[in-house]
């Protein structure tokens, strides 16, 4: 590694690094600017984020706690020092988020219509109809238990709603009441609707948190409440398969996801007004201290607020975005040949989600209906529940098709669909694989085989996200439908080495992990930094969304020390240290966050003008490099290569309103600037929109 500046680390912390993203994912909610139902939104993103960050980083952390209290890190700190930092600035994110949401938010959407009835404030009549509502739908599905020798502490579910009430008096036994826990059965909405001429608003919600308050009392007749808090846990979520030891890896997985929801507690959430003595009976039973608590002042989830972004009011929300279906797409017509054609051509690009995702659904679907195609092979790591793309499958095996797909059963809380699709699509005959043992695939791509003229051409889909139509409406990736010769034999070596097995092939254009992203990546970066030595230029543009692996990062301080101007667009986890002196003076780097979710990766290299550029499913993390099967593909056609330097680097480095640079101590700042105001995502709509 370069010369460490005095007293500095060389990279920053994980975990401080993905906190500092969610600060500004937050900064979203916070800019008044933003529509009123979108601020709401970004407030429960964080909410969303830092539960996963909760049951995956902390659990880590934790555990490296345990076995190795005493090892320091390349970012200068041992897991306790790292542990103590970490809570710190996730308690401050958690006070803003609250602070924002109690003085800010909801009261500007009871000032549109858009309300939140607290029991408080409930008036004779509401008190009726809200005491009817738990009558006849709520208290039924209550089990209220009484804690004392014969009944323990009930088995608590991961991120569950829970009440701890506080009681006096005996029972109809004669003993003691002291607490008693309820559970909020899951099935039960978390946001209740009040009639309109009741509520006065038109958009009028109590939340079940309120109505059990309310009422929950009525669970213990004859007995004094004496009060009634909130609480939930979250749980260690990350699941460990040996997938070197087992025989069926789906039977493993389905044994392991059974527990997910009861692994070690790492985060207690509790009401503000919960008395002392009610949370140290709560860290008690799940070994929990002081600094896993969070006392707060609302509902214990706030991502269940996000039900409230879905009332119909568009004026509080960003303005509609229809993706067009980008030239040739939009004049081929319905049947299946005239796609192929197009494709056969000249290549593709599509960007999401300023394009639609449309074209490869139509592409598959053409796959699917075309009597010529002869087979399909895809990869799929994320694709959601109810998924066209994995219909579309399951019609072209029924029909016939060679149907090969790699299903990756370890894509995180995900696995359960992912199951759920790899059994149907077993049961129509499709080809189904798990990939390779101990590494995940994560590699975007399609392959469709076709007869024409008596031989077999390849036509193939890469893509930096996944096959998921939801988030390509939400997501910035790029896709490329390809006929070229050279990237679909590549990709045809890569799924032989998924479904087979053999010695390591060798490709012509992809590079793959784990054999060649890594060693491909240092070399030009490597070739970059001698033609600067030499007095050439030299230029290095990467756009990803963490960036973590120790040499990426070396070379990197090195290119730079050796003048090479290099631009990282990060959108969330980056441990390299930019504008460092003496270290990486040379290096900035910027974070977009927006009204879409930065996604795509993106590499560029100067090539002494050849302009190499290449996207790809991985990020620069020891991961994607060493434990996953990935690939990145280049671009080979002009046109399409200035378009992608365009739009993942040329008007990125413009943004002064979505874009946040990081400073050389690790925090981030606005990107200001005096020119015309500049945002990346809106200008992209206008340019690739209708």
């Amino acid at each position: 590694m370069p010369t460490r500046p005095p007293g500095e680390p060389l990279l920053m912390n994980r975990e401080l690094s993905l906190l500092k993203f969610n600060e500004r994912v937050l900064a979203m909610a916070e800019n008044p600017k933003t529509p009123l139902l979108e601020r709401l939104r970004y407030v429960c993103i964080v909410s969303s984020n830092l539960d996963e960050f909760f049951e995956i980083r902390i659990s880590s952390l934790k555990e490296q706690q345990r076995q190795s209290p005493n090892l320091v890190g390349s970012d200068g700190m041992t897991p306790d020092q790292a542990f103590d930092c970490v809570q710190q600035a996730v308690h401050e994110l958690v006070g803003r988020q609250y602070n924002l949401l109690n003085d800010e938010i909801l009261p500007a959407m009871h000032a549109e219509g858009i309300s939140l009835h607290h029991a408080s404030e409930w008036n004779p009549q509401q008190q009726e109809w809200a005491r009817d509502v738990f009558h006849r739908d709520v208290m039924p599905l209550l089990t209220p238990i009484g804690l004392d020798p014969a009944h323990p502490f009930p088995r608590v579910y991961n991120k569950s709603l829970n009440f701890i009430v506080s009681l006096s008096g005996a029972d109809a036994f004669g003993r003691q009441a002291s607490i008693a826990i309820v559970q909020a059965p899951r099935a039960l909405p978390r946001l209740i609707k009040m009639p309109q001429e009741l509520s006065g608003q038109p958009d009028g919600y109590i939340l079940l948190t309120s109505l059990l308050r309310a009422f929950v009392g009525e669970l213990f007749p004859g007995l004094e409440m004496l009060g009634c808090y909130q609480w939930r846990v979250t749980r260690n979520s990350d699941l460990f398969v040996d997938e070197e030891e087992v025989t069926n890896l789906r039977h493993a997985l389905q044994g392991e996801l059974s527990q997910r929801n009861f692994g070690a507690a790492v985060r207690l959430e509790i009401d503000k007004l919960t008395p002392p003595e009610l949370e140290t009976f709560l860290q008690r039973e799940f070994s929990l201290k002081p600094d896993d608590t969070y006392r707060v002042p609302g509902p214990v989830n706030l991502s269940r607020l996000m039900q409230l972004c879905n009332t119909a009011r568009p004026d509080l929300l960003f303005p509609d975005y229809r993706a067009p279906v980008p030239a040739p797409f939009d004049r081929v017509g319905d049947k299946p040949a005239e796609l192929f054609e197009a494709v056969a051509e000249r290549d593709c690009l599509l960007h999401h989600p300023y394009q639609s995702f449309q074209p490869v659904i139509d592409f598959l679907t053409a796959a699917a209906l075309d009597p010529d195609v002869m087979a399909i092979k895809q990869t799929i790591y994320r694709t959601g529940e109810d998924s066209e793309l994995m219909k579309i499958l399951l019609a072209a095996a029924r029909a016939g098709k060679e149907v090969t797909v790699v299903v990756e059963l370890m894509a995180r809380f995900d696995e359960q669909t992912n199951i759920n699709w790899a059994s149907k699509l077993e049961e129509v005959g499709a080809h189904v694989v798990y990939g390779v043992v101990a590494h995940k695939t994560h590699a975007k791509m399609a392959v469709v085989l076709r007869r024409e003229k008596g031989r077999l051409r390849r036509y193939a889909h890469l893509g930096t996200g996944n096959y998921h139509p939801r988030t390509a409406r939400l997501y910035t990736d790029f896709g490329l439908l390809t006929a070229d010769p050279k990237l679909c034999e590549d990709m045809d070596k890569v799924f032989a080495q998924l479904t087979g097995l053999g010695a390591r092939r060798a490709l012509k254009s992809l590079m793959q992990s784990p054999f060649t992203l890594h060693e491909g990546m240092v070399s030009l970066i490597r070739a970059e930094a001698r033609a600067a030595k030499a007095g050439k230029r030299s230029r290095i543009m990467a756009k990803m969304n963490s960036l973590l692996e120790e040499q990426i990062i070396e070379e990197l301080y090195k290119a730079s020390q050796a003048g090479v101007k290099i631009d990282l667009i990060v959108r969330g986890v980056c441990a390299l240290r930019a504008g460092v002196p003496g270290l990486s003076e040379n290096i900035r780097v910027r974070s977009i966050v927006g009204r879409f979710l930065e996604h795509s990766r993106v590499f560029y290299f100067y090539a002494e003008g050849e302009e190499t550029v290449y996207l790809s499913s991985a990020d620069w993390m020891d991961r994607n490099f060493f434990r996953r099967v990935e690939i990145a593909f280049p671009i080979y056609d002009k046109t399409l290569k200035k378009r992608v330097i365009d739009e993942a680097f040329t008007y990125a480095l413009r943004d002064n309103q979505l874009a946040w640079q990081q400073q050389p101590d690790g925090d981030y700042a606005r990107v200001k600037s005096r020119r015309e105001p500049f945002n990346l995502h809106q200008f992209l709509m206008q340019k690739l929109g209708v």
